[in-house]
């Protein structure tokens, strides 16, 4: 099935499967997407992730993270840049997520990195969601 904006459908799969309480979803496994579960895997957002070789298209795996009171470690996952309307911010334009509390991705010349780490190397780049 062909997917219009791969990065919000990764999104709501991880949303959607937080919220009934799975413990992994898949979704088509791209090298953005890759690249952004890494991410939450290096901030604890997620547990871990898995690329599966298949045809057509590789498949990734995510391993959902849970608190102790089964809460879903991620509380909120929201797009910013969208196909329709791209954000783009300098260095010192990156949003900082709930004071300090969440993250905030952002696709940078440098690679895909977190809003805290672009903003020590001093590079801006499209923010593609926040985390918290």
């Amino acid at each position: 099935m062909s997917v219009n904006d791969p990065i919000s459908d990764m999104l709501t799969r991880i949303r959607n499967a937080g919220m009934a309480r799975q413990t992994e979803t898949t979704m088509p496994g791209t090298k953005i997407l890759v690249a952004i579960a890494g991410i939450l895997k290096q901030e604890g957002y997620i547990e871990d992730f898995q690329v599966i070789e298949k045809r057509p298209q590789n498949q990734l795996m995510v391993k959902l993270s849970y608190g102790p009171d089964k809460a879903h470690a991620i509380r909120e996952i929201k797009r910013i840049s969208k196909p329709g309307l791209r954000v783009y911010a300098g260095k010192d334009q990156l949003p900082r997520v709930r004071s300090g509390l969440g993250i905030a991705i952002v696709s940078t010349p440098q690679g895909v990195l977190t809003g805290y780490e672009a903003r020590r190397r001093g590079i801006g780049g499209e923010v593609l969601c926040t985390v918290w």
